[in-house]
Parts: C-alpha cells; sequence; structure tokens
C-alpha cells in the first residue's frame, strides 16, 4: 500500500514541533526545490514526499539522542538531512561534514534561510582531526562496516551514539560488519519506511 504523500501538517502532528520550528523547515523545502533544478541534492522520485522521505526521516533520529547532546556529528550531510533538521529542530551544536563544494554552498544558504548556526566542513572525513561528540550520525553514507572505522575516533565520550538510517540491506551489512567490529546496539524500525531502520550504536570494539 502506497501512502499519500505527508504533508507539513500532518509532520507537525506526528513530531509535535512548534509552528517557528514548521516555518523554518517549510522555508527549507522551498530553498531544496529551488536548487534541485540545477544540483540533485536528493533523488528526483523522493521530492513529491519530501516531508515523510527526508524530513520526518531525519526527525525521527532527535529522541533517540543521548540526553542533553549538544554535539552532532552528521557525516556524508548532502543536503542537510538528518544534520540540518536536527539543528532546526534544537540541537546547538551540529557539524555537517560534505565532501561536494557544490552542496556545500547549498548548505550555507539554507543554515542562512533558516537561520541556525552549523558549522560546515568541507573536506572527506577521514581529513578531518577528531573530537568528541555525543552523536554521530549518517545516511547513505558508505557501508556500515568502512563507516565504523571512520566515525570511531569522534565517539570517545563513553555515553555517545552513532545513529545511522538504513534500508533494507542492513541484516547483510551488520554480517559484514560483525567480521570486524563487536557491537552493542539497537536496531530501530524506522517510522517512514517498512524496510527502513535506525542503528543506534552504543558500543563498538575492532578495527
Amino acid at each position: 500500500m502506497t501512502l499519500p504523500p505527508m504533508t507539513p501538517q500532518a509532520f507537525c502532528t506526528e513530531t509535535g514541533v512548534s509552528r517557528e520550528t514548521l516555518d523554518r523547515l517549510r522555508r527549507y523545502a522551498d530553498l531544496l526545490h529551488k536548487w534541485q533544478r540545477t544540483i540533485n541534492l536528493v533523488g528526483p522520485e523522493t521530492l513529491p514526499d519530501l516531508w515523510r522521505r527526508h524530513m520526518l526521516d531525519s526527525a525521527q533520529l532527535l529522541p533517540l539522542l543521548p540526553e542533553g547532546t549538544r554535539t552532532v556529528l552528521d557525516v556524508g550531510s548532502g543536503a542537510g538531512f538528518p544534520g540540518l533538521v536536527l539543528a532546526a529542530l534544537g540541537i546547538e551544536d551540529v557539524h555537517l561534514v560534505e565532501s561536494d563544494g557544490r552542496k556545500c554552498a547549498f548548505l550555507r544558504e539554507a543554515a542562512r534561510e533558516i537561520g541556525v548556526a552549523v558549522t560546515i566542513h568541507n573536506v572527506r572525513l577521514e581529513r578531518l582531526t577528531p573530537w568528541a561528540v555525543h552523536a554521530v550520525t549518517a545516511r547513505a553514507f558508505a557501508p556500515l562496516h568502512k563507516m565504523l572505522g571512520l566515525v570511531k575516533p569522534f565517539l570517545q565520550d563513553v555515553a555517545a551514539v552513532g545513529l545511522f538510517l538504513k534500508g533494507e540491506n542492513v541484516d547483510l551489512e551488520l554480517t559484514e560488519a560483525r567480521k570486524q567490529w563487536t557491537l552493542c546496539l539497537d536496531k530501530i524500525q524506522s517510522r517512514t519506511h517498512p524496510t527502513g531502520v535506525v542503528l543506534r550504536i552504543k558500543e563498538m570494539n575492532g578495527d
């Protein structure tokens, strides 16, 4: 069964965001539609259901963050999902890592448009000097076994977590990752797609 596209009002009902936050996200969505004409920011087939496929998909991570989360590192940010949405929802110190300069230009414009202060790193993740964060987020960034090695240096705080949005191949990715890593994780059903999950990784050991 195919669901009708989610409206901004339905997103508001689902998440409980304020009218001010919804207005911010509306401006973000409008800007994305404008830039999408010249830069492939998201899959064109996902645009008709932008509020479910991208906004809600990102917002569902907010209640999964550790209590008191202030600093989030979003890797492979692309069009800003999920990192820029989390910033719009109130996370104070969000770092967006994106190696594509054109997408970084969009992220800077989007951050200005919605009035949030984020730090944008136009660089590959492996070139960043690690610092401790409360959470690392990612969506469609890299296979899990590769991603774990890249993000582990940032997850230095014992309470820090990785929140990774994954699709129908998640079990294959976990099987491959467990050849190198011992993982303590939760596998949480996505609120936006029946085959999607959020991996909340609380501990990893390996190399």
